[in-house]
């Protein structure tokens, strides 16, 4: 309502300029699920950890066994990593528990910040089903899945794993009956992408006795990878070609002819170069080859865009759904995506190869006002990794002209 001026004079007003930036969502908050050193220590909680050492003081006692939670969050922090939940759930429980006992996954829901969530040395497949609908469920989290540490044929690893359900005993307890089907030993596809799967484990010093050399799964140092790649690059970066910090070896040396088998399943590979060192060497989901979501960080790039997008337009909500309101949401999106396309998180060499943001009268016809509802309509070109770099060389006549280059490329493979 304008102010009424009644004695003649001069007259400032603040007038808000209208615009509400949108601010990115963090990408780098891990969460992990397991049995700590100390096995009854703040029991069935998601506790938040800064460091190695608060770590140490909340879940580890003198003469403490190692577990595979704590390499995995040692290796977090060593890598990279700032800031993390960890759920511990006791020793012989499941990471999910029942409807009687809120236990590891269940908690994290409420933790709007987690972006990462591994359950380190979990290998079985009801943790991975556990880990994979936990994250497709709430669609603003990925999952790093770990492989068994053994594997006796690689050919294992592209097929997936099952299991059989327990049956009553005559005394009405209930029995395990073992696997399923033999084979097997990789997750379910996941078709928004929605995990990724790395083998095989690494050999590290033992987080709590550095005297000790221990065999521990990658998730935890992944997921310090991968903080470390959204803070050096920017999320839109594939956590891939790193150097594994802590990593003093691998409990199996995979070849180029093994890894041409594991890639196109979406079984990433850590391995050891004898002049890198050990590296990350795949960025692929657990989604299918052809997928759209094939690489890690598209699934991530868009886990980000969409949940800044509804956290900082939550104002949107019960204003007049007219004209004005949907030139300030376009307004309002396209600087955001613009800053991303500049920050090199967008396909393109304009902003109109990168992306468009469509609220108009097309996208809100009347029958959807009437219904009380805004559409709006984007479209995002992002980057893709260069998996495939392919050197095209050919002989030429002395003196002619020389023509040539680099390919770099994301095929289907």
């Amino acid at each position: 309502m304008a102010t009424s001026y009644l004695a003649p004079g001069v007259y400032i007003e603040e007038v808000p300029s209208g615009a509400r930036p949108i601010e990115a969502v963090g990408t780098s908050t891990a969460a992990f699920v397991g049995v700590a050193p100390k096995a009854d220590a703040l029991l069935n909680q998601a506790i938040s950890v800064n460091n190695w050492a608060e770590f140490l003081k909340k879940f580890v006692v003198p003469e403490s066994e190692s577990t595979p939670l704590a390499q995995a969050v040692y290796g977090f922090f060593l890598n990279g990593g700032r800031f993390c939940y960890v759920v511990n759930v006791g020793k012989g429980n499941p990471i999910v528990g029942d409807a009687r006992e809120r236990r590891g996954l269940d908690l994290l829901k409420a933790q709007d910040d987690v972006a990462i969530v591994a359950a380190p040395g979990y290998t079985d497949p009801q943790s991975w089903e556990a880990l994979l609908a936990h994250c497709e469920n709430l669609k603003d989290r990925v999952a790093i899945l770990d492989a068994p540490e053994e594997v006796a044929d690689l050919d294992l690893l592209t097929q997936v794993a099952t299991t059989k359900a327990s049956r009553k005993s005559k005394a009405g307890e209930a029995e395990a009956t073992g696997p399923g089907e033999p084979g097997g030993l990789r997750p379910r596809q996941s078709d928004g992408g929605y995990g990724a799967f790395y083998y095989p484990w690494i050999t590290v010093a033992d987080a709590c006795d550095a005297r000790r050399i221990v065999n521990a799964p990658p998730s935890g140092h992944m997921a310090g990878i991968y903080a470390r790649t959204d803070a050096m690059r920017g999320v839109h970066k594939a956590p891939a070609n790193e150097a594994v910090r802590g990593a003093l070896d691998v409990t199996y040396r995979i070849t180029h002819e093994d890894q041409e088998k594991l890639n196109p399943k979406g079984v990433n590979c850590i391995r050891f170069f004898a002049t890198e060192g050990i590296r990350v060497w795949g960025a692929r989901t657990l989604a299918a080859s052809a997928s759209e979501w094939r690489y890690i960080n598209v699934r991530r790039l868009f886990n980000m865009i969409e949940e800044s997008i509804a956290q900082s337009t939550r104002w949107v909500v019960f204003e007049p759904n007219d004209m004005s309101l949907w030139k300030s949401i376009r307004r309002d999106v396209t600087a955001f995506l613009m800053l991303l396309w500049r920050q090199g998180a967008l396909m393109g060499s304009t902003p109109e190869q990168a992306f468009f943001v469509k609220c108009d009268e097309e996208t809100n016809p009347t029958e959807e006002i009437d219904a009380g509802r805004v559409i709006i309509l984007i479209g995002i070109a992002p980057v893709k990794p260069a998996e495939f770099v392919i050197f095209r060389i050919g002989q030429t006549a002395a003196g002619s002209e020389v023509t040539g280059g680099a390919e770099g490329g994301g095929a289907n493979g």
